[in-house]
Formats: structure tokens, sequence, C-alpha cells
């Protein structure tokens, strides 16, 4: 979910394991075994020719030490360990080093930030291409300009946000029509861990910071959330429009509960949050109930002293309750602890480079309606991240966080909490988040709106570039053109 077109150039063998590793070491080997019992009567010089004739068409099975050859088997397999999803992993360079043209970066609580900006007050130009992608102490200021007096334009700025796995790329198809929708910049930012945003070894470096005070986690929600609404500011902006993919949809909505004021609207697409399963039961009946045993109660000594001794088991059950809770609390807690340490083994980084290497591509694929769309562009968009240092290590942390995190109360339980304007855009052909969620959680949150796009799957923005913008036309016009005119 990230950045610029790609060259047409680029080779397809980018993707595949290089399996000519060691294909020439045959012939490197020497060996006169077994020569030494010729004939005495042929000369020294055909002995010669003919020796390093033999040497030469049966090296394969007995030139050579068994331990040289053992090393060459080793080495051709230890070059195709070092490509993950075809990218090689012993040339990996820093962030800056990956950028495109119209990449900018900022420092956001000592991480360099990666981010996109489309403005269409410079008549389609992308803001950033007017500047070097140089790392910077304190944020490019952006010149804060009025939007034009045209029809229909929104007038707020937009911010999208990405999902697990992706970056500013998967917004490239239409950060440019939704700039001209909104009439205002829109910006794409990489999430730590992703992208080109620099990474850190906050996880493997746990002891920094003092005791009293730790740095925040760059990996954990409260971070997105922070650097989300940083951006709002960043764009000279007292609100912006939150829009948010698969698990960005997780930040967009606790960015809101941070700040409600900071968020014109949401837009979840293909939404990663789970929805509550179902309403509370009607309570009228139990209401009616109460009501009427009440009348019994005065002047009936026996209900008084049940109501006395039901109070008394409340109270016992209510601390017992109360002791368990602490429990449950230690017993999460070192479960936090011992799941950390866990994930700081190299097993489990082994692991995630396996899983990366076996799956990513696949994921990728699988994200489609039609796999057959996603070409040699798509796929280097996705794996370009993988060249960059410590890619793998940031994403252990990050997936560290996410598990740790604690949510209090969870984020289900405060749906209906939300007062502001919501589209839901799901795929109806969603293999990683199915559309039914879509629909439960639009049902969890007041008022919100639900359009499902047929014959698509977890990435409309991508596969359903038209459909896909023509939707949050329409949802914008309605919510803030046609509203403010009636």
């Amino acid at each position: 979910m990230f950045g610029h077109v790609l060259s047409p150039s680029l080779s397809p063998a980018l993707f595949f394991f290089d399996s000519s590793a060691g294909s020439n070491g045959g012939s490197r080997i020497q060996s006169n075994y077994g020569f030494a019992q010729r004939s005495s009567s042929i000369s020294r010089v055909s002995l010669s020719v003919s020796t390093a004739a033999a040497s030469s068409s049966s090296s394969s099975f007995v030139g050579g030490s068994g331990a040289e050859y053992s090393e060459q088997v080793y080495d051709s397999k230890a070059k195709k360990r070092r490509k993950i999803a075809g990218i090689d992993q012993e040339e990996l360079l820093e962030p800056i080093s990956l950028a495109d043209p119209d990449s900018c970066f900022c420092k956001f609580n000592d991480l360099e930030v990666h981010y996109k900006v489309y403005d269409p007050e410079l008549q389609g130009d992308s803001l950033s291409q007017t500047r070097t992608p140089t790392l910077t102490s304190d944020p490019p200021s952006l010149p804060i300009t009025s939007t034009p007096h045209r029809t229909k334009k929104i007038g707020l700025p937009m911010i999208l946000l990405h999902g697990f796995g992706a970056s500013v790329f998967s917004w490239n198809l239409v950060m440019k029509p939704l700039a001209d929708i909104t009439g205002s910049k829109v910006l794409a930012f990489d999430r730590p861990a992703f992208g080109l945003t620099s990474r850190v070894d906050y996880l493997w470096n746990s002891s920094a910071g003092t005791k009293d005070r730790k740095p925040l986690n760059p990996y954990s929600m409260a971070f997105s959330v922070l650097a989300t609404l940083y951006f709002i500011g960043f764009l000279g902006a007292e609100k912006a429009i939150l829009v948010g993919h698969s698990a960005g949809s997780l930040v967009a909505v606790n960015s809101y509960f941070q700040d409600p004021q900071s968020v014109a609207a949401l837009i979840l697409v293909a939404p990663a949050i789970v929805a509550p399963l179902g309403g509370r039961l009607p309570r009228d009946n139990l209401v009616q109930e109460k009501n009427v045993s009440d009348s019994n109660v005065v002047g009936n000594p026996v209900i008084q002293l049940f109501n006395i001794l039901s109070a008394a088991a409340k109270f016992i059950v209510q601390s017992i309750m109360q002791m368990m809770k602490r429990i449950f609390e230690a017993v999460d807690f070192l479960y936090i602890k011992v799941l950390s340490a866990f994930l700081r083994s190299t097993l489990i980084l082994t692991l995630v480079r396996m899983i990366i290497d076996k799956a990513g591509i696949v994921a990728v694929k699988k994200a489609w309606y039609d796999a057959t769309r996603v070409n040699e562009h798509v796929l280097h968009g996705y794996t370009k991240p993988l060249r960059t240092k410590n890619w793998d290590k940031a994403l252990v942390e990050f997936v560290a966080a996410m598990l740790t995190d604690r949510a209090s109360p969870p984020l289900s339980k405060r749906l209906h909490e939300i007062s502001c304007p919501v589209l839901i855009i799901t795929g109806d052909s969603d293999n990683l988040v199915p559309s039914w969620n879509a629909v439960k959680l639009s049902e969890a949150i007041p008022g919100s709106h639900l359009e499902v796009i047929k014959h698509c799957g977890h990435l409309p923005h991508e596969e359903k570039v038209d459909e896909f913008v023509s939707i949050v036309q329409k949802f914008l016009y309605r919510t803030f053109v046609d509203s403010h005119q009636q």
C-alpha cells in the first residue's frame, strides 16, 4: 500500500530464488585419484592429457573431498536462504535510500516517518516533488492555501492509514482523485514497521529509558494514534477526514476516541475491527416484573429478611470477584512478560522470515478478487520494504505490541459512542476480513453508511478504484455539501 509506479523494465527474475549458485563448483575440483596405476608405457605427456580429461569428466562423483562438496551444497542453499520473497537480504539499505522522488520524511518522537502528500492547489503536481527527500530535524512546513471557489468541494484534508503489511503504496491510485474531491491535501504515511519509516530495536533494547519513564513504543497503537493526530496539525487543519484500510481502521477509530474534535468523518475500508456479536436483551418485561414485586415487599418481614441476606451474599460475591480480578490481572501481566520474552527469541525471528518468504506474495494475491491482476508492479510495491534494514525485527516488535496491547474497555464496546459521519466499504469477496463483519460493524455504529462492492476482494481502493472513489465522493457530498445547503 505504498509508493509510486515502478519501472516497467523491472526483471521478473526479481521474485524468484537464484538457483544457479554453485553450479560451476564441480569444474574447480581437481583430482588425479586412480590414475597413478596407469601403464608405464604411456608417455608423461599423454598421461598428463588423459589424466586431465578423466578428472574433468569424473569430478562430479570422485573429485575433491566430501567436506568440500558439502561446503558447496551449503553455500548454494545459503544463497537461496538469503532471499526472502525474492528480495536479496545481503544488500539491505536505509529506508531513505529507497525513497521515491515524491517521498518526504519528518521526525516524530525520534522516528523518521515516511509520508507522501498530494495538494490539488499545485496543479496536479505532488507537493512533495518540490523538495528533495532529505531527513530533517523538524517537519517541513507546508503552505496553508485557501481552497478556490469551485463547485462541490469539501475543503477538508484527508489522512490515509494503510493496513498490516502495506504502506503508502496502497493509496497510490486514489490520492489524486480524493484530493480533487476534497479540494484539499491528501496525506498518507507509513506506520512504524512498514514502508520506508525508520526501524528501531525497541523490543530488543527494552531497557532503553529510565525506570520511571520509558520511551513510547513506536510499534504500539498509541504511537500510531499520536502520529495521525500530529499529521492533522501538520497539514494546518483543525479537522480531517480519516480513511483507514483493514488494520488502519483501528488506528482511525482510536484516533477519533483520542480526539473527537479533530476528526470530521471516518471512512473504514475492509475494516479489521471485530464487530460485537449481538445486542442486549430487552429489559422492559424485567422492569415491569420488578415494579409488581416491589408492591409486595412493604410489610412482609420474610421478604425483607430475604433482601438483607441477598445483599450480604451480593457483597461477598463482589468481594470474591474483585479478588479474582486482581489474580487475573497478575496472570495477564505475567503472560505479557513471558510472551514478550518469547518474541525476543531468534526462533520467532526465523519463523517470521520463513512466513514472509513462503506466504507473503500468496497473501497479496489472496487479497484480490482477481489474482491475475497482481502484476510485477504490485508485487514490487509490496516487497520493496523487505529491502530495508531490520525489517524483520521491526515486524516482530509490531506483532508483540499488537498482542500485548490491552484496550480498556475493548473497542467493540465503544463503537456506539461514535457520533461523527461514518462510511464503511467492503468487498463482497473479501477473503481476509469477511464482508459480514462489516455488516455487523455498521449495525454497531449509529448512523453509519455501508457500501458493498461486488466482485471485489480486500483492497477496493486498488482493485476497484473508480467505484471506490465514486462511493467516497457521494458520501462526502451528502455529508458536507448537500446537508450544508439544506
